[in-house]
């Protein structure tokens, strides 16, 4: 017999949210893990003290942000809606059945005015990496860095051609030294100081939002974008820095500064480090040997034109300090530019009358220039570590880390898209996406220990059963105002 549904929308029925709230549900695993009250002493001097109106709570404020990027909520309206018929996300937020959820104007307003020009969001995704440490979940011995890019919310079309002048790299004071010492070597006069106006290039500017890059690269969408550059421990693949470049700027311009960073912010001593072929440059090989780190870094294919001879086929002789070229000629050192680069070059009366003359040059005057960088010896020696079996289960382990964390990014975090416009509002982004992960990261792996201890030992179990409820009385007595 078929019954006709009885209406049970008005029904009154006792129930709390911690019985809505399944045992095994995400956030449980962060409440119960996740420390957030040091937001709340991060941002006091960002609230006054004794005038205005009562201020939402800076941990249920950024509570609700944490929610978005957790399970990829991208829309912070939609997230209020989200937060309005979702038990668990109100549980978390403390929030009861009958209370209003805020307004989604109050996480623009107070990014707008509250928080904009300051550094909390850096503080507080460095919080959680330091709950990381104390768990004991960061070895900091082994560091993986690579970028991903963020499409900038412009059009690709709407830009303004800029001329700018092109900086000067932050190691030049270290390569001009370098290059003095070398000169001096092989007994050549110092460089005069140069007169010459700093070089200039013309770039796209978006007229959206002028702090996106134009990317060009191959295999990569073209556009205007932002770079995210991030680095993640080795252990357990944990978030320690996360850094918003330009589309347009070269992944190994801030690594070094921002590897100096984290060391000196949490007191890392790597070991190690792993990056890809982004990062193959004299600069950064010559740094990473000045630091005493073992580098290991993809293969970098050289720019080679069809049907000439490859640089590889010239052997270079350290005693002798010259290139000899695959027909027996040796090319002996000429001078060290102002770039770093020394030159070797070839007797044109030798080369005019060479078989391979076609193949190895196309100077008019029948000469073959072979550079090397003073900080050759140091990227050879980097170089090779990719060879060695420790430089291989190293590599390795990129797709396993930092791969991996920004695949998890784009798929489940809304990491595809920059929300915003601006530099300084994307690194904001970036820094609680990556905070967002870590907890993630985080309360799994505790709570995966956990139950591994409770298996092996079962008299821990009674004991955590005995806190677990006290933990929950505790939250029911909060809820009723008794203490």
């Amino acid at each position: 017999m078929l019954k006709p549904p009885s209406p049970k929308q008005h029904a009154l029925e006792m129930v709390t949210l911690e019985e809505l709230v399944p045992t095994d549900h995400l956030l449980r695993k962060i409440a119960q893990y996740i420390d957030f009250e040091f937001i709340r002493e991060a941002t006091a001097h960002l609230y006054c003290a004794d005038n205005g109106r009562p201020a939402l709570d800076p941990v249920v404020l950024f509570k609700i942000l944490f929610i978005g990027y957790l399970f990829g909520v991208r829309s912070e309206r939609q997230l209020m809606r989200e937060i309005q018929v979702n038990v668990a996300y109100r549980w978390f937020l403390d929030l009861n059945l009958t209370d209003k959820v805020p307004d989604a104007s109050t996480l623009s307003q107070n990014r707008r005015r509250r928080f904009a020009g300051t550094d909390i969001e850096q503080v507080i995704f460095d919080g959680i990496v330091e709950q990381a440490m104390r768990h004991g979940l960061i070895g900091g011995e082994v560091l993986h860095t690579d970028s991903t890019h963020l499409k900038a919310n412009a059009n690709k079309k709407r830009f303004e051609i800029h001329r700018v002048e092109q900086r000067p790299a932050d190691y030049l004071a270290e390569l001009e030294s370098a290059i003095e010492r070398d000169r001096a070597e092989h007994g050549k006069a110092p460089l005069a100081p140069s007169t010459a106006p700093a070089p200039e290039r013309d770039i796209k500017r978006s007229t959206t939002d002028p702090d996106a890059g134009f990317m060009t690269r191959e295999g990569k969408p073209q556009g205007f974008f932002y770079l995210d550059h991030r680095t993640v421990d080795g252990k357990h693949a944990i978030i320690t820095d996360t850094f918003v470049t330009a589309g347009n700027v070269h992944d190994s311009t801030p690594y070094l500064a921002r590897l100096d960073r984290q060391c000196a912010r949490f007191a890392l001593k790597p070991v190690a480090v792993a990056l890809d072929a982004g990062y193959h440059t004299a600069a950064i090989c010559h740094g990473l040997e000045t630091r005493g780190l073992f580098g290991v870094i993809g293969y970098r294919r050289p720019t080679h034109r069809d049907g000439m001879l490859y640089k590889r086929q010239f052997e270079y002789d350290a005693q002798r300090d010259a290139y000899r070229c695959p027909n027996g000629q040796w090319l002996p050192y000429r001078t060290t530019n102002r770039e770093g680069y020394r030159h070797y070059a070839s007797e044109s009366a030798q080369c005019i009358g060479c078989a391979l003359l076609e193949q190895c040059t196309r100077s008019r005057t029948h000469t073959k220039i072979v550079t090397r960088h003073v900080w050759e010896d140091a990227r050879a020696r980097i170089d090779s570590h990719r060879l060695t079996d420790k430089g291989k289960k190293i590599y390795a382990r990129r797709k396993e880390t930092v791969e991996r964390s920004f695949a998890d990014a784009k798929q489940l975090h809304g990491h595809r898209y920059a929300r915003f416009r601006g530099r300084s509002k994307v690194q904001a982004q970036c820094l609680l996406a990556a905070a967002a992960q870590n907890m993630k990261k985080i309360a799994r792996l505790l709570a995966q220990l956990l139950a591994l201890a409770l298996r092996r030992w079962p008299p821990l179990g009674r004991l955590w059963a005995a806190v677990s409820e006290h933990d929950r009385f505790a939250r029911q007595c909060r809820s009723l105002c008794i203490y």
